[in-house]
């Protein structure tokens, strides 16, 4: 039996509001970038708590990015496998950016739900990179400086990689690390009472 963690939205409201100072103190970011679709509510959630009186809120673009495939064998419907290939379903929009010479000696938040295997995060960081010192090299400036903020942590082997400049300067950001068991997120029930009831549920059994 799969071990299942149940998230609220109130709970992501809060973890938001928590990593927020560590956030505007380490990374103090000029853009985020969700990878869809759970990096969505927390990116959104998050820009008002990094706004800083008197400046402009914190533009948000989104990236596409698929690992998970659906389990024929499984008896879980709700219950998926990593795969092992990252497919790219959107990408930056460049008309809202003007070109991608504006992303150039920016800092960049990558925002995403959670941390598995660390395959998709390290595929957004790599070609994010590249796409960046592509318009550095055509434009000039300072190289961008990336960093990633996730609801969750899995405490478990991974096989993807950070660069270790991120991971040793703060720049990598995990609200909460958790054991290896499914996490329900409410962007992803079909019955939002249940799900609540099932969170609430487990919060008495701790």
């Amino acid at each position: 039996m799969v071990q299942k963690l149940y998230v609220t939205y109130n709970d992501v409201h809060k973890l938001c509001q928590e990593a927020a100072p560590k956030l505007l103190e380490e990374v103090n970011p000029q853009l985020m970038i969700a990878i869809g679709g759970g990096g969505y509510v927390p990116a959104r959630i998050l820009r008002s708590f990094l706004k800083r009186p008197g400046s402009a809120n914190i533009p948000i673009q989104a990236i596409g990015l698929s690992l998970y495939e659906q389990l024929s064998t499984s008896t879980d419907a709700d219950v998926e496998e990593p795969g092992t290939k990252v497919t790219r379903t959107q990408w930056l929009d460049l008309s809202a950016l003007g070109e991608m010479g504006s992303l150039v000696g920016k800092r960049i938040l990558i925002v995403d739900e959670v941390d598995d295997t660390r395959t998709t995060l390290e595929y957004a960081v790599k070609e994010l990179e590249k796409d960046v010192e592509l318009a550095r090299a055509k434009f000039g400036g300072e190289a961008a400086k990336f960093s990633v903020f996730v609801l969750h942590n899995k405490d478990k082997q991974k096989k993807g990689t950070l660069p270790k400049e991120m991971t040793d300067s703060g720049r990598y950001v995990a609200a909460r690390t958790v054991g290896d068991e499914w996490i329900c997120y409410p962007w992803e029930a079909t019955d939002i009472d249940e799900h609540d009831r099932n969170a609430a549920a487990q919060k008495t059994k701790e």
